[in-house]
């Protein structure tokens, strides 16, 4: 579910490919367009938070789990929460929080990683690991939203489709759809986000004072 997690927010939602690449193989230079003003608008933003929904689905459309949660970013820091786990970056540590079990699991962010993180979702993470082209505008909810249809370079990934709404009007990513190799359908979606959140760097770091009992596994 972290790996799964990661290609959303992370987030990242909204934010995947070295070369845009059109339905005959050339690059889609309007799929690229849309995904820069993305880009661009979201690192303007100094402190962002966001709620999300995540929604889990089997390859005939049945809702096999519904989740929801919240994602923090300020730069290279983030901080995600969801049903059972909570997250932390604080750029160069990440702890990894599982409730149920009161154990954090403490790692060091690797830059050369391909986990896809909630600032790569946002800004530019579709310069290296993806295919994509524009499929085109849509309605959804009342919004006019343009799909994206992304294909990892690398066929090893666990999944083989990610599919990004963005929201025409604010030029933000909308939801999100992932399809992994065993079937099975992830969908996110932005719920609401706030790009003025005044967010401390203490907030991106874990606090075991906070979490009585709390075992630590130091993977560092």
């Amino acid at each position: 579910m972290r790996r799964i997690l990661f290609l959303f927010i992370a987030i990242a939602v909204a934010a995947t490919a070295t070369f845009a690449q059109g339905s005959l193989g050339q690059n889609d230079p309007e799929a690229k367009k849309i995904l820069d003003a993305v880009s661009t608008k979201f690192k303007s933003y100094k402190g962002v938070q966001a709620t999300f929904t995540l929604l889990n689905k089997d390859a005939s459309g049945k809702t096999l789990g519904v989740k929801k949660g919240t994602v923090s970013m300020k730069g290279a820091k983030y901080r995600v929460t969801i049903t059972g786990q909570e997250i932390y970056c604080d750029g160069n540590t990440v702890w990894t929080y599982d409730k149920s079990s009161n154990e954090v699991t403490v790692t060091k962010v690797d830059p050369a990683a391909t986990t896809i993180t909630p600032q790569k979702l946002f800004t530019n993470f579709y310069d290296k690991d993806f295919l994509y082209k524009l499929n085109g505008d849509k309605k959804v909810n009342n919004k006019t939203v343009q799909e994206i249809e992304m294909t990892p370079v690398d066929k090893t990934r666990q999944f083989h489709k990610v599919y990004i709404l963005v929201d025409k009007a604010s030029q933000s990513i909308y939801s999100s759809k992932v399809l992994d190799k065993t079937g099975n359908i992830f969908e996110y979606t932005v719920n609401n986000m706030n790009t003025k959140a005044p967010l401390t760097d203490a907030y991106f770091v874990f606090d075991k004072s906070k979490y009585p009992g709390v075992e630590v596994v130091d993977l560092q």
